[in-house]
Parts: structure tokens; sequence; C-alpha cells
């Protein structure tokens, strides 16, 4: 081959692997930038007035009488939103009593009927609940309309009006009120709520403007052109409302809306630490973030020593032959073997059969990672040992040193950077694997376990609850942030925990070369 031409193709060798490194480079930055950018809104974002009060109320942290100055702004700008909603009320009950007066009059006769009538109205002006008392209006129209009287058709007809009237107003109210309550938590007269998430409005800035948007706008689908697929239609939702006291409530929450929540940016490093409440709808990822700490290291400390061990047979004391061809095979094969069969049998081995715990625990997590991760480590540990040049072997053992003490002393610290590179792949994996975990450890939600209650206690997972928020959590479109947090933690994880591998790896290499 002419110089040239082998320059020539040296070139292209070069530049197809340094196109082949941008376009990698390239790929991981469109996957990775938009997804660290969309995981720091989980740290970094515009907290409402409803976030200071769940970072006192759960967490007790803040300062309170800041906080009372910032509810006390936010209820007085809430404030002629609940005057309408009382107004609307009173102008229900006036509704109401034109209805009961109507009932009144019928209740005039002196017969079995009259009586009853009068019972009636009686319960009706005991009452308080608005609801109820529509029901026994509807019911006490029915009966009194079976008698067939055309004395009683005018007020029939006027109870009939009213109870129409009401029922439309009724669920109007309704609407109305079940978005408030989303934006601003409980309203004046609420009863005491258990769940968090009924005790709270909207603790984020940009969901506050997703809820604001679904309060002043009803979304429709228009299919009326049956050749093209329906299209998505936006009406304002006060012309529902054109007639009512609850109409100035839209143009109300527009334009006063910032005074309302109150946004204040925020760094939320407490995410990271914090633990969940409601089902991840408040708080942080803490007990998931420790839990995969916990599984990927005890994998580690499971897989490496037996790992190195199995390489160090392999290469060292094992002589050619069929049992070790078979033992080579089944290494193989079960680097290949799919991640749930593992989960599988760590479940049917570890829990059932010699019953390292009781059920679920971190430990039998571990061991099931440890067995997965198992043949990537002996593969590249018995790779790294093999590279170790021949001559350090015959070196040291011309000098009276043993076989084991060459491999422990000689060959051993001139293969750690390789073994650390299979370590470093390990660790990834462990980190990021969910079917193993799901039979053998881990739980949706949970306490950061202490060091010791590894033994015999699930763990929440980070690993796992991505995919439980991601596909099973019942708001699921409103913990978004949570799901992107917990997916940018944990690759953040398995970076500090290669980086950390990888200047282990260097400061090594470094020594070993003098």
């Amino acid at each position: 081959m002419r110089l040239s031409t082998r320059k020539l193709l040296d070139r292209a060798f070069s530049t197809t692997g340094f196109f082949a490194i941008a376009l990698m480079l390239g790929a991981l930055g469109i996957i990775l930038v938009p997804m660290f950018k969309r995981g720091a809104g989980a740290y970094v974002f515009r907290g409402t007035i409803e976030h200071r009060k769940v970072e006192m109320q759960l967490f007790e942290r803040g300062d309170l009488e800041a906080l009372r100055e910032d509810m006390a702004l936010a209820e007085a700008a809430r404030q002629p939103v609940y005057d309408c909603l009382l107004e609307f009320r009173h102008h229900q009950k006036e509704r109401l009593d034109q209805a009961i007066d109507a009932v009144e009059r019928l209740g005039e006769r002196d017969d079995g009927l009259g009586r009853r009538i009068r019972r009636s109205v009686q319960r009706l002006r005991e009452m308080q609940d608005l609801e109820q008392q529509i029901n026994l209006l509807i019911r006490l129209e029915e009966v009194t309309r079976r008698q067939n009287d055309p004395a009683l058709a005018d007020d029939l007809d006027l109870i009939a009006d009213v109870i129409s009237d009401l029922e439309d107003q009724t669920t109007l109210y309704g609407e109305m009120v079940r978005h408030l309550r989303e934006l601003f938590g409980p309203l004046p007269g609420d009863d005491r709520q258990i769940m968090p998430r009924d005790r709270f409005g909207q603790t984020r800035w940009d969901r506050t403007q997703v809820k604001l948007q679904q309060l002043l706008f009803v979304e429709s689908w228009d299919h009326s052109d049956r050749s093209r697929m329906g299209e998505s239609v936006s009406e304002p939702r006060k012309q529902r409302y054109l007639d009512t006291p609850l109409y100035p409530v839209f143009d109300e929450i527009e334009t006063n809306i910032e005074a309302m929540m109150r946004p204040r940016f925020t760094f939320y490093w407490r995410f990271l630490t914090d633990v969940s409440h409601d089902a991840n709808i408040f708080g942080g990822i803490g007990p998931a973030a420790l839990g995969t700490l916990y599984l990927t290291l005890g994998a580690i400390l499971f897989a490496v020593p037996l790992g190195i061990l199995a390489a160090i047979y392999f290469t060292e004391y094992a002589k050619p032959g069929r049992i070790v061809s078979l033992l080579r095979t089944c290494v193989s094969t079960l680097a290949g073997v799919p991640s749930i069969v593992f989960g599988l049998f760590g479940l049917a081995f570890f829990i059932h059969t010699i019953r390292v715990s009781p059920s679920k625990s971190v430990l039998a997590g571990s061991l099931t990672l440890g067995l997965l991760i198992l043949p990537t480590i002996i593969r590249a540990s018995e790779e790294a040992i093999l590279a170790v040049p021949q001559a350090y072997k015959e070196a040291a053992m011309s000098l009276g040193a043993g076989r084991w003490r060459t491999v422990l002393t000689v060959i051993l610290p001139a293969a750690m950077p390789g073994i650390l590179t299979g370590t470093v792949i390990s660790m990834g994996r462990a980190a990021g694997e969910t079917a193993p975990i799901i039979f053998t450890a881990a739980v949706s939600i949970g306490m950061g376990l202490r060091p010791w209650e590894v033994f015999d206690n699930p763990t929440p997972a980070l690993s796992w609850n991505i995919y439980n928020l991601a596909t099973e959590h019942e708001a699921v479109d409103e913990i978004r942030h949570v799901q992107y947090g917990m997916v940018t933690t944990l690759v953040g994880i398995v970076l500090l925990l290669n980086v950390f591998a990888i200047s282990m790896r260097a400061r090594i290499s470094k020594k070993l070369r003098g």
C-alpha cells in the first residue's frame, strides 16, 4: 500500500471517529438538555403562598411572621371573590325562600296532604344544606302534582321554575367552587380537610397558570368537518355566568391572580432530601434517592468481590476443560438474561427459599441487582487481568512470590483501572434497573431507612418511582415536575458515582505509572 493511500485512510478513519463522537454528543445533548431543563424546575421555580404554607405546616420551616403577612395580603386580594360567592349563595337563598313560600301556601289544605306539606316546610326551614332542600322540594312537587288539583297549578309551576333555576345555579356554583379550591385551597366555611391536597392550593406559579386557564375557558371539540379530526375549541367560561353574581369573579381573578397567589422565586434544594407527602404531590424525593444509593452500593459490595474472585479463578487457576468452558458459557448466558427474570429469581430464592428477609427488603434487592451485574464485572475484570503484561507475573514469581501473592500484590493493582471501568458500567445499570427491584425491594411510598434497617425493610427507589408516577399516579399531570426531577436526580446520581469511580481509576493509573 502506498504511503499516500495509507495517510488518506488514516485521515478518513480519524474523521469518521470524530464525526461519530460528535454525533453521539449531539444525541446526548438532544436527550439530556431538555430533560435537565425540565428537571431543574423541581428545584428552581416560582413558588406561591401555598408553597410557603406547605413548608410551614408540613415541614415546620420558614418565617412564621412573614408568612402571616403574606397570607393576610393574599386573603385580602381574594376577598372580592369570596364576596361574590356569598352573594351568589344569598341569591340562591332568596330563590329558595320563594319556593318554600309557595309550598307553604300548598300546605293550607286541611287534609292529609296539607299536614304532610306543613311538616315538610318545617323541615325545609330547619335544613342548612341547599342540595338537601332542593331534593326535598323536588319530592314535594312530584307528590303534590299527582293530586291533579287545578287550584294548585300556579304554585306548582312556580316551584318547578325555582327548582330548575336552583339546579342550574347549583351546577354553576359547584363548578366554580371546584376550580377555586384547586387554585386557592379550602374556601371560607369549608370543613377541615384531611388530605394535604385538599388543604393547599397550587404551590407553583406554572401550575397556577394552567389552572387559571381551565377556570377562564371551557375546552370542547369541534367535529363539524368530518373529513378531519376534531379540533380543540376554547370558549370563555364566564358566558355561562352572565346573569349571576359570579360573573365578576372571572375578571377579578384574571386581573389580580398574582396578588392572590403571591409568587416568589424559590430554590427548593430540599427537594432532594424531603419526605414526600400525599403520594408525591408535596415534598421531595429524599427516601427514593437514599433507597437508590442503598441498592446501588449494596449491589456493588456484593458483586465486585465475587466478580473479581471469579475472574482470578478463570485467568490464573482454572485449567482448560469442559467444566471451565461450561462456566464461561453460563456467565455469558447470564449477561443476556432479561432483568425481570432476575427479579423473579430474587423473589423466589432470596425471599421465599433462603429467607434473607421476611418480605421485600433492601438486602434482597441488592443481592438480586448484584447477580444482575455480576457477569459484567466478571468479564471486565477478566479482560483487565489478561491485559496485564506477563512480565509482571514472571518478575514477581522469580523473586520468590507465590501465585496468590503475585495476584494480590502485582496483577490486581495493575488491572485495577480496567476493573473499575467494569464497576462504573455496573453501577450505572444497577442504579437504573426497575424490574429486579419490583419484586424484591421497591415500594411506592415510604420513609428513608437508617443503615441498620436495610436488612428487613423495603425502600422507595428512583427508578421504580419514576415508572410508577409516570404511568399509575392519579394526578399524573399535576406532578410532571416531580417526574422530571426524579429523572434528573437519578441521572445525576449515576454521573456522580461514575465521576467518583473514574477519578479513583485515574489516581490508581497515575500511581502505577510512578
